[in-house]
């Protein structure tokens, strides 16, 4: 019958294990050949003669291509089923990424960039809404806390590569690039063994009965209140992390407006170890989510960062920086650890591939001026003073909207308290 589901088991399946490791690769992957560009943009930016200011707006404009990925892809998910979108956006986002590695000049790289932004932006909410569908409700903190952990590994792994290809081996930037379709092509041969979203199909079951379309979804007043409240929650968010991400490696090497000119390979080891520190984050506040609240863990997550950021900003030895970054990043992806399922449990089953996606990318949109800004703020500034003020109002923002928003933590999905559907 439509709208019942099995019972669950404590044990994943093999189609479970399947679905989220290929939503756990592609969101790895998608970091990864992001990060890339975090980590060499100071190189691209000599090599094609072009300012700092200028290669910043490379990653702009690649989280402003992100909520068009996460539209398109999400209304294709949501008509068509999970699966075989994804396989498209895996398959195109890799591509583009290799490609990058010929990039002739600045135009073209970030045309390809903005491309990318696209691929990027479907990936996310098809892979969450797959995987959480998928996972047993009383697991879905835990996992979600792995899940988003991807995103770090993503970057441990582009720190790794950075520090072989470019700093013990003298390689150019462009290999980076060349190197990201191995990966992919892992991520896309299992997410061809997954089958399609139980949940998806029973969704459709019930919104042929019930003649239940998107405009009927989305304008239920509580479904587009919560989004753009939503919306507003994930540009916190989405500035809290990159605001304490993207800048912070040329913060290490830089020698110039208070930055701490470290060695390319010191500073590579400090990215390593504050991701290392992101990923325990992520895993360990995700599975508390799980006993104490979404909104809970997530609060008290950004609480403590707020005495961290001096450490985190203003210290000038590499032992205090390593640590005050590898705290930073616990506590920051710790919050986001419990991102994937909180905001699948607060969308409706019927719209649940474009609802979280775009949500979450309009949010990165709208915090993707964060590097360009912060270059600005440490040109006149210092890179301290860049990091303390725009990351602890994005902290004291992430509290308030925590708390006055809602959670839904343990929802069955595939149930009528999951839809707007009538019963």
């Amino acid at each position: 019958m439509a709208g019942t589901v099995a019972p669950e088991s404590p044990r994943l399946d093999a189609d479970q294990r399947n679905s989220f490791a290929a939503a756990y690769l592609g969101w790895t992957m998608d970091a990864f050949d992001y990060f890339l560009v975090v980590l060499v943009y100071a190189d691209i930016a000599k090599q094609f003669h072009v300012s700092l200011d200028k290669m910043a707006f490379i990653t702009t404009m690649t989280l402003i291509m992100r909520p068009v990925g996460a539209f398109l892809f999400g209304l294709w998910a949501d008509r068509k089923g999970r699966r075989i979108p994804l396989m498209v956006d895996v398959t195109f986002y890799s591509i583009v990424g290799f490609l990058c590695a010929f990039a002739p000049n600045f135009t073209v790289l970030m045309v390809l960039r903005m491309l990318y932004g696209l691929g990027m932006g479907g990936e996310w909410g098809l892979g969450a809404s797959l995987a959480m569908e998928k996972i047993p409700s009383s697991r879905r903190g835990f996992f979600s806390g792995i899940l988003q952990s991807g995103y770090s590994m993503g970057y441990l792994l582009a720190s790794l590569a950075y520090l072989v290809l470019d700093t013990w081996w003298g390689l150019s930037w462009r290999w980076l690039f060349a190197l990201s379709i191995v990966p992919a092509a892992i991520s896309l041969i299992i997410r061809s063994r997954v089958r399609e979203s139980e949940v998806w199909e029973q969704t459709q079951q019930r919104a042929k009965l019930t003649q239940t379309s998107f405009r009927d979804v989305f304008s239920n007043p509580v479904i587009w209140r919560r989004f753009i409240f939503l919306v507003l929650l994930m540009t916190a968010f989405n500035w809290m992390s990159h605001g304490t991400q993207d800048v912070y490696p040329t913060f290490l090497k830089a020698k110039v407006d208070g930055g701490l000119h470290l060695t390319a390979s010191h500073a590579t080891w400090i990215v390593i170890g504050y991701n290392i520190g992101a990923i325990i984050g992520g895993v360990i506040a995700g599975g508390l989510s799980e006993r104490f609240g979404r909104k809970t863990v997530i609060i008290w997550a950004a609480v403590i960062g707020l005495p961290i950021v001096p450490l985190f900003a203003y210290s000038h030895t590499v032992g205090m920086i390593a640590l005050g970054s590898f705290l930073m990043q616990v506590i920051v992806q710790g919050a986001w650890g419990v991102i994937p399922a909180h905001l699948t449990e607060l969308s409706p089953d019927e719209i649940r591939g474009f609802y979280p996606g775009v949500t979450y990318q309009l949010g990165n949109c709208l915090a993707a001026f964060n590097l360009p800004i912060q270059e600005r703020l440490a040109q006149s500034h210092g890179y301290g003073f860049a990091l303390a003020a725009t990351i602890v109002p994005v902290l004291l923002a992430v509290i308030l909207l925590t708390a006055i928003g809602k959670e839904r933590r343990g929802v069955r999905f595939g149930t009528v308290e999951t839809s707007v559907a009538p019963a």
